[in-house]
């Protein structure tokens, strides 16, 4: 299942490939790469997954992996069994490409314990001595 969190992705189409950040919640997609950033809904069916994400160019540049550079409509579909989720994803603005993708779900690390309550005070006292020296 396509769980609400960070995800990293990964994409190509005949065209080039990219990378990007992804981000679920409550329904909604959204994220960025190098030049463009998407939004959109999403629903969730047991593992499979299906959104509609509007892209926009925030950069200029190089082509994206579609090959245009005017804001995109995507649909995609895709499956989620754990981690991993992979999806196909077609453009109404370029008909006949595909873009094939992977979303890796980031984990976020455990949260740090507390241990400065656990330290004993500091006590210059209890440091080692060194020798004294002669004159």
């Amino acid at each position: 299942m396509l769980k609400d969190g960070t995800y990293a992705a990964w994409y190509k189409t005949p065209l080039d490939q990219g990378t990007g950040i992804v981000h679920v919640a409550d329904g909604q997609i959204w994220g960025r790469d190098s030049l463009m950033t998407y939004h959109g809904a999403c629903q969730l069916d047991g593992d499979r997954f299906t959104a509609i994400v509007s892209t926009k160019r925030h950069t200029d540049g190089r082509a994206t992996v579609f090959g245009n550079d005017e804001e995109l409509t995507l649909n995609i579909e895709g499956n989620c069994p754990g981690r991993i989720a992979t999806y196909t994803a077609t453009a109404v603005q370029v008909p006949g490409m595909v873009l094939r993708g992977t979303l890796i779900l980031t984990e976020q690390p455990p949260p740090a314990s507390d241990t400065a309550g656990k330290m004993a005070a500091f006590n210059p006292d209890k440091l080692p001595k060194l020798p004294k020296r002669s004159r």
